[in-house]
């Protein structure tokens, strides 16, 4: 029987390091995507030796243009069966559109927007005609509420994620590829360590924040159940109905004063 892989970018910490090891406990064999080779490398033969599984891994920085055609040559080469796909890699980028420079921009959307839709591309295709797939996207509930000053390309780039994992899960769900697109809210990561707002999301509740482990298995619950969209925590679900509840003014108010205080501009 041919090994069925899964890929996962951005998964030498934090929310995609959590679905390695899910699904490494799963029996699944995994192929790793990060740009640190050290921890890619001791996660590893981490799951190597603690589920018994086979688990490659690509250093790779998903900012070059040419990253996702190395990624899919590479499992092309090594005969790897990619049949669920995790686009997970992503970050922030502080400030007002127009205090940061444009190949600091231009670098975001290329690991956040471009890189997802052409991976997407080249290993969906052959789910379709295996008849088989999984691909997650993953989103944010930012992409579903309204928009907010500074990180000014970050919410509109997950709304698309949003919008084009829709649309792939209703062209693809006939053919038994599931597509889902997870959208959680704050998650306990090394995301705003590295984008440098820890300081101010510290002040935010307690009670706002998810585990990445639970994060992860309502992922992987959903896009079993082929659920288009999964907003993770009942939280995070009031929080958007109340939003498209409220009138537009109210909420844009309620929420530009609130979010203002934990956006670095």
């Amino acid at each position: 029987m041919t090994k069925k892989y899964a890929l996962i970018t951005g998964s030498s910490a934090g929310i995609g390091k959590e679905f390695a090891k899910q699904l490494a406990a799963k029996g699944w064999s995994l192929i790793l995507i990060a740009r640190r080779e050290t921890k890619l490398k001791e996660l590893s033969e981490q799951f190597i030796k603690a589920y018994n599984i086979d688990c490659q891994w690509l250093t790779v920085d998903l900012s070059d243009p040419n990253a996702n055609k190395y990624i899919y040559e590479f499992c092309q080469t090594k005969h790897l069966n990619v049949s669920l796909l995790i686009n997970n890699a992503g970050y922030g980028v502080p400030g007002d559109f127009d205090t940061v420079d444009w190949s600091t921009h231009s670098a975001m959307l290329q690991v956040m927007l471009n890189s997802i839709v052409e991976l997407t591309h080249h290993f969906y295709p052959a789910m379709k005609k295996a008849g088989f797939g999984r691909i997650i996207h993953v989103s944010s509930l930012a992409g579903l509420t309204p928009a907010t000053a500074g990180h000014t390309l970050y919410g509109a780039v997950k709304s698309f994620l949003i919008k084009f994992g829709h649309s792939l899960h209703l062209e693809a769900k006939d053919y038994g590829v599931h597509v889902t697109t997870l959208c959680p809210g704050f998650t306990y990561t090394e995301f705003h360590d590295v984008n440098g707002t820890r300081e101010m999301v510290s002040k935010l509740p307690k009670g706002l924040w998810m585990e990445a482990s639970e994060v992860v298995r309502q992922g992987l619950e959903a896009v079993e159940k082929n659920q288009p969209i999964k907003i993770n925590g009942w939280k995070n679900q009031l929080i958007y109905g109340l939003t498209k509840l409220l009138p537009d003014k109210a909420t844009r108010l309620l929420l530009g004063n609130n979010i203002s205080k934990f956006r670095k501009r």
